[in-house]
């Protein structure tokens, strides 16, 4: 088969004839239609996951099962399913005797957890085998290429909105237009909340205004004269524009932080408000469980929700992690195979 392969560190992805999986017990098979470019991938190209090389990454594929494996009672050969970036993990650790959801909290807590695109093959390929209950079934009308982008970035962004806990009466602001932000700001809006966009790019507050966001600022200090926001979803990667998009989050609120920047580090200001006495709350959320997933995934189907993508065939995979690091995607580059 045809797969994506990081061959060294920050080396350029190469397409590579490689052996095709079978599906082993508690398995399936599946015939990958369209995988995601999460920025996670860009940055597991530059070491951020350790020496993985080489590798075959990817954690946002859906595809059509094609061969069940033994054991396997919950998938059947024609069903149209996705994996995530956590498929499965040891279940006899101490962590895993918790008998918690399987989250991205197992990510970093199960040492023998089995992550797409990391300890085993990802999804940047035209099958991948993965553990079948670590799938998730696609609704019907949503297809492939819109299905990909919420199997991460829209399953982060919606289950970080629900460990907020928001009101109906609270406010919403979302920090970053980006493949992230962009599908917080219609989440908040499909769930009924006044929205506020966060960017400092000028050309995306019309954008984000169609996307659903009532109001559109430019940083914290705008977001607190607007009348601050009980509810603040950090989505952009630089953790500086988290830092200053505090100063806009109302007493009682919460900030969840939802972007990722492997190489830095997160510290909560207390300027100009001391945090202490604000009564706020700080949450780091990712992947809090499938069925989060699944109400994603309904969402994106009534139409509420939808991604927006770029699509790339696999002889092009150069140019869509080029595209991808650059910046120069709107919002989400999905990979056909």
């Amino acid at each position: 088969m045809k797969a994506a392969v990081i061959p060294a560190l920050n080396a350029t992805w190469e397409l590579r004839d490689v052996p095709t999986p079978k599906a082993e017990p508690g398995q399936v098979l599946i015939k990958v239609h369209a995988t995601g470019i999460c920025f996670t991938d860009i940055w597991t190209t530059r070491g951020a996951a350790g020496d993985l090389f080489p590798n075959i990454p990817g954690h946002e594929v859906v595809g059509e099962v094609v061969e069940v494996g033994e054991g396997v009672h919950t998938r059947q050969v024609g069903d149209r399913v996705g994996t995530t970036w956590v498929q499965s993990t040891c279940g006899r650790c101490a962590y895993c005797r918790e008998n918690l959801p399987l989250s991205g909290q197992a990510a970093v807590n199960c040492p023998n957890a089995r992550l797409t695109g990391f300890t085993v093959q990802g999804g940047h390929a035209e099958y991948i085998a993965v553990t079948a209950t670590g799938t998730v079934l696609i609704p019907d009308g949503l297809s492939y290429e819109q299905a990909a982008p919420i199997f991460c970035a829209g399953y982060t962004t919606w289950s970080g909105l629900r460990a907020a806990e928001p009101q109906p009466h609270e406010r919403i602001a979302v920090l970053g237009i980006g493949g992230l932000g962009h599908l917080a700001v219609q989440f908040a809006k499909a769930a009924g909340h006044e929205t506020i966009a966060i960017t400092h790019s000028p050309d995306k507050h019309d954008l984000a205004r169609r996307l659903g966001a009532d109001q559109v600022v430019a940083d914290g200090a705008e977001l607190q004269a607007a009348g601050g926001a009980d509810v603040l979803l950090l989505c952009s990667n630089s953790y500086d524009a988290g830092k200053a998009a505090i100063q806009g989050l109302r007493h009682n609120g919460r900030a969840v932080l939802l972007g990722l920047d492997p190489f830095g580090e997160f510290t909560i200001p207390t300027n100009p408000q001391p945090f202490f006495a604000q009564r706020q709350k700080f949450i780091g959320a990712t992947h809090n469980g499938l069925n989060y997933l699944t109400e994603a995934l309904d969402l994106a189907a009534s139409g509420k929700v939808t991604p927006m993508i770029e699509t790339f065939p696999k002889e092009r995979i150069v140019d869509a992690v080029t595209k991808v690091t650059e910046g120069n995607v709107r919002f989400r580059a999905v990979v056909t195979y």
